[in-house]
Parts: C-alpha cells; sequence; structure tokens
C-alpha cells in the first residue's frame, strides 16, 4: 500500500504563550522577502491557527468570571472535606 503524502499544517494553538510565540513566528516570516513554497504553506498554515485561537479567546472573553462572582468562593480540588 503506497503512503499518501501528509499535508503538513501548524499544530493548534492551545494557551496564550503558544499564541505569543506563534505570533511572534509569523511575523519573522511575513517579514522575510524570500520564501520558498513550503515556508510560504506553512506561514498560511500558522496565521489560520492564530485567527481560530484569536475567535476562540474572544468567545470566551464574553462569559468572563461574571459566572463565578455570585456562585461564592470557588473550591480547589486539593481541598479536603474534613
Amino acid at each position: 500500500m503506497a503512503k499518501r503524502a501528509r499535508k503538513k499544517s501548524a499544530r493548534p494553538i492551545g494557551n496564550r504563550r503558544d499564541f505569543e510565540g506563534a505570533a511572534a513566528l509569523a511575523k519573522r516570516m511575513s517579514g522575510e522577502s524570500e520564501r520558498d513554497s513550503a515556508a510560504e504553506l506553512r506561514l498560511q498554515s500558522l496565521l489560520r491557527e492564530l485567527d481560530k485561537y484569536d475567535e476562540t479567546e474572544e468567545d470566551d472573553g464574553d462569559s468572563g468570571q461574571d459566572d463565578y462572582d455570585s456562585s461564592g468562593p470557588r473550591r480547589r480540588w486539593s481541598d479536603e472535606l474534613g
């Protein structure tokens, strides 16, 4: 069975630290005047992942801490009932 060429894309961005690193890389890559087609595809994939993360951050930012303010103090999993 022949192997299929796998389309390489940027890995998903899971947190703010990943987002900042990816944004810095995208900025650096976009500043390069000579890019080969593989680098261009990687940059486009990275920009798509940045957009996806940015959209989820905007959705999460709408709810914020307002949901937890009226529910009283929150307990940590490490707190023991005793």
